[in-house]
């Protein structure tokens, strides 16, 4: 990996490149005008993992960077601090690192240091082991957990020891409705809260007026997009694989008093086949799919975006948005959907500043609507 470099007086240069390259890339669907949404330069990252190294009586987070001319070799890159990580992870990690010094018994075979924070300053912090961890480990992680005023986890081979939370709670403000998401350790959770917010006034914009109809989500995680969806239509149908990202959407749909959701644990690619009656069961049962009218469909795939069937799926759709986190895939999609949709709306979120990496929205409508 290439450990990103915080340059703030060249923020806006580097989002114009990536604004320059998405242009070109899609230029021959024929969008509107590309809308942009910038980060924060710096300090935008609230989740982030470190490898904790050793060297005699030292110890500090470190991360890899693959020599340009020996792919095989790595160099070890000391960080004391990290810009991109959240100011309270920034804040955290010269804390945790005096104690560790200090505590044999919380250092001993510590190989990996997770945070996972918030807007609002919650902090939950796992610490991987190449050993097991038992009774002593415990007491010194109670107190660690008091004294720096966060969560912790303890991992090893075989263990999970939950001291008290397995996860956070984040507030999100957006368009003046404040989204409550439970966030659970060693789950996918959108890495930017900023551009998170950015990401939820988009699709909200581009959906709005739309409370006749019915929406469908496949990829929905632990309901970042169904939370702040569900008050744009009439009902809402999400899909999900992880049994702990659907636990998440549920807590999530309650949390935020949304009576109109539901979330079912199936594969996009399942989903598909029941819709076209190719699949039964008492899961398709218990979604009671004839309820629904779908007007439009939300997907969110991961980086190898969505398989030919998926996409043909996608094309019986009036409205379809598409949030991808790999231009590459979504290019390829968008060859097949735009046989039959036409791009009404495009946006590029800057997820990754300093990276090559670029997020975008996509709302596609049916040219024959």
């Amino acid at each position: 990996m290439s450990i990103p470099v915080v340059d703030l007086a060249r923020y806006d240069q580097q989002l114009a490149a990536k604004r320059e390259r998405i242009t070109q890339q899609f230029q021959r669907f024929g969008p509107p005008a590309l809308e942009v949404f910038p980060s924060p330069p710096s300090h935008y990252r609230q989740r982030c993992e470190f490898r904790l190294w050793h060297e005699g009586d030292d110890l500090y987070y470190a991360m890899f960077e693959v020599d340009r001319d020996d792919p095989k070799h790595k160099r070890v890159i000391r960080l004391d601090d990290y810009p991109v990580a959240s100011r309270r992870i920034n804040e955290l990690m010269p804390r945790l690192r005096e104690v560790l010094l200090e505590n044999d018994v919380l250092r001993r075979r510590l190989f990996q240091v997770e945070f996972l924070t918030t807007l609002s300053g919650e902090a939950l912090v796992t610490l991987i082991y190449h050993r097991p961890l038992d009774g002593a480990w415990e007491e010194a992680a109670r107190w660690l957990q008091q004294h720096l005023d966060i969560f912790v986890i303890g991992r090893s081979r075989k263990q999970r020891l939950v001291l008290e939370r397995d996860h956070v709670w984040e507030r999100l403000e957006v368009e003046g409705r404040t989204f409550h998401y439970q966030q659970v350790e060693n789950s996918f959770t959108q890495p930017n809260a900023e551009i998170n917010r950015a990401m939820l006034a988009w699709v909200r914009d581009v959906t709005r007026g739309s409370q006749a109809g019915d929406l469908v989500e496949l990829y929905c995680g632990n309901g970042n997009f169904t939370v702040a969806l569900a008050e744009n239509f009439r009902h809402v149908l999400a899909t999900e694989i992880s049994r702990t990202s659907v636990a998440s959407a549920q807590q999530n749909l309650a949390a935020n008093a949304i009576d109109n959701a539901v979330v079912g644990r199936m594969s996009a690619e399942e989903f598909s086949a029941a819709l076209k009656g190719e699949k039964g069961g008492r899961r398709v049962t218990e979604m009671t799919l004839e309820a629904y009218d779908f007007s439009t469909v939300l997907v969110d795939p991961p980086r190898a975006g969505l398989d030919e069937a998926s996409c043909r799926q996608l094309s019986e759709y009036s409205r379809v948005v598409y949030i991808s986190c790999n231009p590459d895939t979504l290019e390829r999609n968008l060859e097949t959907l735009s046989r039959t949709h036409r791009v009404a709306r495009f946006a590029l979120f800057d997820q990754f500043p300093w990276t090559h990496h670029c997020e975008c929205g996509v709302l596609l409508e049916r040219k024959d609507a």
